[in-house]
Protein backbone atom coordinates (compact mmCIF):
# COMPACT_ATOMS: atom_id res chain seq x y z
CA UNK A 1 0.00 0.00 0.00
CA UNK A 2 1.13 3.67 -0.89
CA UNK A 3 0.20 6.18 1.02
CA UNK A 4 -0.25 9.48 -0.77
CA UNK A 5 -0.09 12.44 1.38
CA UNK A 6 -0.96 16.31 0.46
CA UNK A 7 2.65 18.50 -0.69
CA UNK A 8 4.37 20.15 2.59
CA UNK A 9 1.64 17.86 4.97
CA UNK A 10 4.14 18.11 7.37
CA UNK A 11 5.42 21.38 7.61
CA UNK A 12 1.58 22.62 8.15
CA UNK A 13 1.40 20.01 10.62
CA UNK A 14 4.43 20.92 12.45
CA UNK A 15 3.82 24.81 12.38
CA UNK A 16 0.61 24.12 13.41
CA UNK A 17 1.29 22.11 16.61
CA UNK A 18 4.20 24.00 17.85
CA UNK A 19 1.62 27.31 17.11
CA UNK A 20 -0.55 25.51 19.46
CA UNK A 21 1.55 24.02 22.03
CA UNK A 22 3.69 26.90 22.60
CA UNK A 23 0.34 29.06 23.46
CA UNK A 24 -0.85 26.07 25.89
CA UNK A 25 2.66 26.38 27.78
CA UNK A 26 2.46 30.14 27.62
CA UNK A 27 5.50 30.87 25.56
CA UNK A 28 3.42 32.65 22.65
CA UNK A 29 0.56 35.02 22.32
CA UNK A 30 -2.21 34.31 19.64
CA UNK A 31 -2.36 35.79 16.90
CA UNK A 32 -3.96 39.23 16.81
CA UNK A 33 -6.25 37.70 14.02
CA UNK A 34 -7.00 34.77 11.76
CA UNK A 35 -5.24 36.75 8.87
CA UNK A 36 -1.94 36.49 10.69
CA UNK A 37 -2.42 33.11 11.66
CA UNK A 38 -2.90 31.87 8.11
CA UNK A 39 -0.44 34.36 7.16
CA UNK A 40 2.22 32.41 9.15
CA UNK A 41 0.65 28.82 8.43
CA UNK A 42 1.19 28.99 4.50
CA UNK A 43 3.89 31.54 4.55
CA UNK A 44 4.74 29.56 0.94
CA UNK A 45 8.89 29.97 0.97
CA UNK A 46 9.12 27.14 4.30
CA UNK A 47 6.62 24.88 3.44
CA UNK A 48 7.91 21.93 1.19
CA UNK A 49 11.41 21.78 3.23
CA UNK A 50 12.01 23.81 5.98
CA UNK A 51 13.26 25.40 8.07
CA UNK A 52 10.69 24.60 10.40
CA UNK A 53 9.44 27.89 11.75
CA UNK A 54 8.21 28.86 15.51
CA UNK A 55 5.59 31.31 15.83
CA UNK A 56 7.42 33.34 18.11
CA UNK A 57 10.35 33.78 16.06
CA UNK A 58 8.14 35.63 13.77
CA UNK A 59 5.08 36.64 15.57
CA UNK A 60 6.68 40.35 15.85
CA UNK A 61 7.89 39.95 11.93
CA UNK A 62 4.07 38.97 11.00
CA UNK A 63 2.89 42.27 11.81
CA UNK A 64 5.61 44.77 11.54
CA UNK A 65 8.96 44.27 9.35
CA UNK A 66 11.04 46.99 7.34
CA UNK A 67 11.78 46.64 3.68
CA UNK A 68 15.36 47.65 2.68
CA UNK A 69 17.09 47.50 -0.64
CA UNK A 70 20.55 45.77 1.83
CA UNK A 71 18.12 43.18 2.92
CA UNK A 72 16.44 42.59 -0.14
CA UNK A 73 19.95 42.42 -1.84
CA UNK A 74 21.12 40.13 0.97
CA UNK A 75 18.07 37.39 0.45
CA UNK A 76 18.52 37.28 -3.48
CA UNK A 77 22.44 36.62 -2.80
CA UNK A 78 21.06 33.76 -0.29
CA UNK A 79 18.73 32.74 -2.88
CA UNK A 80 21.12 32.60 -6.33
CA UNK A 81 23.90 30.59 -3.89
CA UNK A 82 20.67 28.20 -2.63
CA UNK A 83 19.73 27.78 -6.11
CA UNK A 84 23.23 26.89 -7.44
CA UNK A 85 23.36 24.05 -4.97
CA UNK A 86 20.26 22.31 -5.76
CA UNK A 87 20.56 23.21 -9.37
CA UNK A 88 24.50 22.81 -10.28
CA UNK A 89 25.78 20.20 -7.57
CA UNK A 90 22.72 18.03 -6.18
CA UNK A 91 21.27 17.62 -9.63
CA UNK A 92 24.52 16.54 -10.68
CA UNK A 93 25.74 14.47 -7.85
CA UNK A 94 21.73 12.74 -8.25
CA UNK A 95 22.57 11.73 -11.41
CA UNK A 96 25.51 9.47 -10.18
CA UNK A 97 23.77 8.30 -7.35
CA UNK A 98 20.31 7.40 -9.59
CA UNK A 99 22.63 5.37 -11.98
CA UNK A 100 24.08 3.07 -9.16
CA UNK A 101 21.41 2.56 -6.70
CA UNK A 102 19.59 1.40 -10.00
CA UNK A 103 22.27 -1.08 -11.03
CA UNK A 104 22.11 -4.10 -10.10
CA UNK A 105 25.30 -5.97 -8.25
CA UNK A 106 27.54 -2.14 -8.81
CA UNK A 107 30.33 -3.86 -7.16
CA UNK A 108 32.25 -2.01 -4.23
CA UNK A 109 34.06 1.10 -5.75
CA UNK A 110 30.90 2.03 -7.56
CA UNK A 111 29.13 1.30 -4.63
CA UNK A 112 30.96 4.22 -2.66
CA UNK A 113 31.10 6.45 -5.38
CA UNK A 114 27.41 6.12 -5.60
CA UNK A 115 26.56 6.28 -2.24
CA UNK A 116 29.25 9.38 -2.07
CA UNK A 117 27.13 11.40 -4.65
CA UNK A 118 24.07 10.80 -2.62
CA UNK A 119 25.87 12.28 0.11
CA UNK A 120 26.71 15.01 -1.64
CA UNK A 121 23.48 15.38 -3.21
CA UNK A 122 21.14 15.58 -0.36
CA UNK A 123 22.96 17.76 1.73
CA UNK A 124 23.21 20.22 -1.20
CA UNK A 125 19.45 19.70 -2.10
CA UNK A 126 18.07 20.23 1.05
CA UNK A 127 20.74 23.39 2.03
CA UNK A 128 19.76 24.76 -0.95
CA UNK A 129 16.21 24.85 -0.84
CA UNK A 130 16.65 26.05 2.47
CA UNK A 131 18.99 28.80 1.60
CA UNK A 132 16.80 29.39 -1.05
CA UNK A 133 13.60 29.81 1.79
CA UNK A 134 15.74 32.00 3.66
CA UNK A 135 16.37 33.92 1.15
CA UNK A 136 12.89 34.71 -0.24
CA UNK A 137 11.70 35.22 3.42
CA UNK A 138 14.18 38.01 3.96
CA UNK A 139 13.85 39.73 0.24
CA UNK A 140 9.89 39.50 2.04
CA UNK A 141 11.40 41.22 5.05
CA UNK A 142 11.42 38.34 7.58
CA UNK A 143 14.40 36.40 8.84
CA UNK A 144 14.12 32.92 8.97
CA UNK A 145 16.70 30.81 11.04
CA UNK A 146 20.10 29.25 9.59
CA UNK A 147 18.82 25.80 8.83
CA UNK A 148 22.35 24.14 7.90
CA UNK A 149 26.03 24.91 9.14
CA UNK A 150 28.60 22.94 7.43
CA UNK A 151 27.26 19.52 9.13
CA UNK A 152 29.75 17.25 7.10
CA UNK A 153 32.77 19.01 9.17
CA UNK A 154 31.18 17.57 12.29
CA UNK A 155 33.53 15.06 14.46
CA UNK A 156 30.62 13.17 15.95
CA UNK A 157 27.27 12.13 15.29
CA UNK A 158 25.89 14.16 18.38
CA UNK A 159 27.99 16.79 16.60
CA UNK A 160 26.28 16.31 13.13
CA UNK A 161 22.70 16.68 14.38
CA UNK A 162 23.03 19.98 15.78
CA UNK A 163 24.44 21.08 12.63
CA UNK A 164 21.95 19.36 10.40
CA UNK A 165 18.30 20.12 9.63
CA UNK A 166 18.82 22.66 12.83
CA UNK A 167 14.95 23.43 12.72
CA UNK A 168 14.00 20.05 12.96
CA UNK A 169 16.59 18.88 15.54
CA UNK A 170 15.96 21.81 17.73
CA UNK A 171 11.82 21.08 17.01
CA UNK A 172 12.20 17.18 18.25
CA UNK A 173 14.33 18.40 20.79
CA UNK A 174 12.08 20.51 22.47
CA UNK A 175 8.35 18.91 21.53
CA UNK A 176 9.31 15.39 21.78
CA UNK A 177 12.57 14.93 23.44
CA UNK A 178 12.18 17.03 26.33
CA UNK A 179 8.56 16.51 26.92
CA UNK A 180 9.30 12.72 27.23
CA UNK A 181 11.66 13.73 29.89
CA UNK A 182 15.24 13.93 27.93
CA UNK A 183 17.81 12.81 30.41
CA UNK A 184 15.91 13.82 33.90
CA UNK A 185 14.76 9.97 34.20
CA UNK A 186 18.30 8.01 34.26
CA UNK A 187 20.19 6.16 31.87
CA UNK A 188 17.82 3.70 30.65
CA UNK A 189 14.80 6.56 29.77
CA UNK A 190 17.58 8.25 28.44
CA UNK A 191 18.50 6.22 25.99
CA UNK A 192 14.79 5.01 25.18
CA UNK A 193 13.68 8.73 25.02
CA UNK A 194 16.71 8.96 22.08
CA UNK A 195 15.48 5.88 20.12
CA UNK A 196 11.75 7.08 20.08
CA UNK A 197 12.45 10.24 19.14
CA UNK A 198 14.92 9.15 16.57
CA UNK A 199 11.75 6.58 15.48
CA UNK A 200 9.86 9.45 14.88
CA UNK A 201 11.99 11.41 13.21
CA UNK A 202 12.53 9.02 10.68
CA UNK A 203 8.75 8.44 10.16
CA UNK A 204 8.31 12.38 9.68
CA UNK A 205 10.48 11.86 6.31
CA UNK A 206 8.13 9.16 4.96
CA UNK A 207 5.75 6.26 5.54
CA UNK A 208 8.22 4.33 4.75
CA UNK A 209 9.91 1.23 6.92
CA UNK A 210 13.61 2.50 5.59
CA UNK A 211 13.02 5.95 6.71
CA UNK A 212 12.16 4.49 10.14
CA UNK A 213 15.14 1.49 10.45
CA UNK A 214 17.09 5.15 9.29
CA UNK A 215 15.88 6.88 12.30
CA UNK A 216 16.80 4.21 14.61
CA UNK A 217 20.29 3.36 13.39
CA UNK A 218 20.91 7.00 13.90
CA UNK A 219 19.77 7.13 17.44
CA UNK A 220 22.12 4.34 18.21
CA UNK A 221 24.90 6.00 17.35
CA UNK A 222 23.83 8.88 19.91
CA UNK A 223 22.94 6.78 22.39
CA UNK A 224 26.56 5.16 22.02
CA UNK A 225 27.97 8.41 22.00
CA UNK A 226 26.24 9.17 25.33
CA UNK A 227 27.37 5.53 27.24
CA UNK A 228 31.04 6.23 26.20
CA UNK A 229 30.89 9.89 27.92
CA UNK A 230 29.53 11.81 24.81
CA UNK A 231 32.53 10.89 22.97
CA UNK A 232 33.14 8.76 19.63
CA UNK A 233 35.03 5.36 19.54
CA UNK A 234 37.69 7.60 17.90
CA UNK A 235 37.72 10.92 19.93
CA UNK A 236 41.82 10.01 20.22
CA UNK A 237 41.97 10.19 16.65
CA UNK A 238 43.42 13.44 14.80
CA UNK A 239 40.97 15.42 13.73
CA UNK A 240 41.01 14.61 10.44
CA UNK A 241 40.76 11.00 10.76
CA UNK A 242 37.60 12.37 13.06
CA UNK A 243 35.77 13.74 10.07
CA UNK A 244 36.40 11.20 8.41
CA UNK A 245 34.42 8.51 10.18
CA UNK A 246 31.75 10.38 11.20
CA UNK A 247 31.19 10.85 7.48
CA UNK A 248 31.39 7.00 6.54
CA UNK A 249 28.57 6.31 9.66
CA UNK A 250 26.17 9.13 7.82
CA UNK A 251 27.16 7.80 4.42
CA UNK A 252 26.29 4.27 6.01
CA UNK A 253 22.83 5.54 7.26
CA UNK A 254 22.36 7.35 3.82
CA UNK A 255 22.39 3.74 2.23
CA UNK A 256 18.97 3.18 3.96
CA UNK A 257 17.79 6.50 3.36
CA UNK A 258 18.24 6.46 -0.41
CA UNK A 259 17.11 2.38 -0.82
CA UNK A 260 13.40 1.41 -1.71
CA UNK A 261 13.16 -1.29 0.65
CA UNK A 262 15.74 -2.29 3.78
CA UNK A 263 16.64 -5.58 1.62
CA UNK A 264 17.84 -3.62 -0.93
CA UNK A 265 19.53 -1.10 1.37
CA UNK A 266 21.38 -4.48 2.96
CA UNK A 267 21.95 -5.56 -0.90
CA UNK A 268 23.95 -2.46 -1.17
CA UNK A 269 26.02 -2.91 2.18
CA UNK A 270 27.19 -6.40 1.16
CA UNK A 271 28.03 -4.44 -2.07
CA UNK A 272 29.66 -1.28 -0.33
CA UNK A 273 32.00 -4.44 1.94
CA UNK A 274 32.88 -6.46 -1.40
CA UNK A 275 30.87 -9.56 0.16
CA UNK A 276 28.91 -9.22 -2.84
CA UNK A 277 30.82 -9.64 -6.59
CA UNK A 278 30.53 -7.13 -9.44
CA UNK A 279 28.49 -8.26 -12.47
CA UNK A 280 29.52 -7.55 -16.26
CA UNK A 281 27.68 -4.90 -16.13
CA UNK A 282 29.36 -3.01 -13.63
CA UNK A 283 32.20 -2.19 -16.15
CA UNK A 284 30.03 -0.35 -18.72
CA UNK A 285 28.74 1.57 -15.03
CA UNK A 286 32.04 2.82 -14.20
CA UNK A 287 33.00 3.87 -17.39
CA UNK A 288 29.25 6.35 -17.04
CA UNK A 289 29.95 7.32 -13.99
CA UNK A 290 33.67 8.15 -13.86
CA UNK A 291 33.37 10.21 -16.88
CA UNK A 292 35.52 13.21 -16.65
CA UNK A 293 32.48 15.52 -16.35
CA UNK A 294 31.20 13.54 -13.17
CA UNK A 295 34.53 13.60 -11.57
CA UNK A 296 34.90 17.24 -12.44
CA UNK A 297 31.41 17.49 -10.11
CA UNK A 298 32.43 15.61 -7.24
CA UNK A 299 35.22 17.11 -7.02
CA UNK A 300 33.40 20.92 -6.94
CA UNK A 301 30.82 19.10 -4.56
CA UNK A 302 33.77 17.82 -2.30
CA UNK A 303 35.55 21.52 -2.12
CA UNK A 304 32.16 22.92 -1.66
CA UNK A 305 30.78 20.75 1.44
CA UNK A 306 33.80 20.25 3.08
CA UNK A 307 35.00 24.27 3.83
CA UNK A 308 33.38 26.31 6.40
CA UNK A 309 32.12 29.07 4.76
CA UNK A 310 28.42 29.13 4.15
CA UNK A 311 26.11 31.14 2.31
CA UNK A 312 24.83 32.99 4.83
CA UNK A 313 28.43 34.66 5.08
CA UNK A 314 28.51 34.96 1.61
CA UNK A 315 25.50 37.04 1.46
CA UNK A 316 26.76 39.46 4.74
CA UNK A 317 29.08 42.87 4.06
CA UNK A 318 28.22 42.49 -0.15
CA UNK A 319 30.84 44.10 -2.38
CA UNK A 320 31.19 43.98 -5.92
CA UNK A 321 32.69 41.10 -6.06
CA UNK A 322 30.38 38.59 -4.07
CA UNK A 323 27.39 40.44 -5.90
CA UNK A 324 29.09 39.40 -9.17
CA UNK A 325 29.20 35.99 -7.79
CA UNK A 326 26.08 35.56 -6.81
CA UNK A 327 24.72 36.56 -10.11
CA UNK A 328 26.85 34.06 -11.80
CA UNK A 329 25.48 31.58 -9.49
CA UNK A 330 21.76 32.70 -10.62
CA UNK A 331 22.32 32.66 -14.17
CA UNK A 332 24.75 29.11 -13.95
CA UNK A 333 21.71 27.79 -11.95
CA UNK A 334 19.09 28.97 -14.26
CA UNK A 335 20.86 27.83 -17.16
CA UNK A 336 21.20 24.13 -16.33
CA UNK A 337 17.35 24.21 -14.73
CA UNK A 338 16.18 25.43 -18.26
CA UNK A 339 19.06 22.53 -20.18
CA UNK A 340 17.82 20.54 -18.07
CA UNK A 341 13.94 20.94 -19.10
CA UNK A 342 14.77 20.81 -22.37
Amino acid sequence: MQVLLPSGISFYTFVALSYTIDLYRGEAKPARNFQTFSCFIGLFPHLIAGPIIRYQTVADQLDERKHTLSKFTSGAAIFSLGMAKKIILANSAGTIADAVFSADNPGAVNSWWGILAYHFQIYFDFCGYSDMAVGLARMLGIEFMKNFNAPYLSDSITIFWRRWHISLSSFIRDYLYIPLGGNRGGAARTYFNLVLTFFLCGLWHGAKMTFVVWGIYQGAFLILERVIGKKTLYSRAPLPVQLALTNIVVIFGWVMFRAPTIGSALTYWKSMVGLIHPTVSSMALSSEIFSPRHIVEMALCGVCVFQPTQAHDMANNLNPKKLAFCGAMLLAGYHDHVYANL
